[in-house]
């Protein structure tokens, strides 16, 4: 069963292309994370806040991610970070054309 993370923080850029430019590095990183099918990046310059929505293969690989990565963000100076974990209901998202 696949587990969706979601995970935002406060942030004050850099946003589109520059995030994209300044960013690459840890999208390629985050690419090889063990039980991660995709990420979808966020971003939301009006309100200050980034982040991402995670799909992982099983629970350990998105509860395991969420810690490294709340550690990480606190590190890179994040003053709080959100992250949430949710079972996918995989014959409704189908339905509603879930990249699954």
């Amino acid at each position: 069963m696949p587990y969706l993370l979601q995970v935002d923080f406060p942030y004050q850029g850099p946003w589109g292309d520059e995030m994209t430019s300044a960013l690459r590095g840890l999208a390629e990183s985050i690419a090889n994370e063990p039980g991660l099918i995709w990420k979808f990046w966020t971003e939301n310059p009006a309100a200050g806040e980034a982040g991402g929505v995670y799909l992982f293969q099983d629970l350990p690989s998105a509860e395991a991610y969420l810690r490294m990565h709340t550690k990480r963000l606190t590190e890179f100076g994040a003053p709080v970070v959100n992250g949430k974990v949710f079972l996918v209901n995989e014959a409704l998202s189908l339905i509603d054309r879930a990249p699954l």
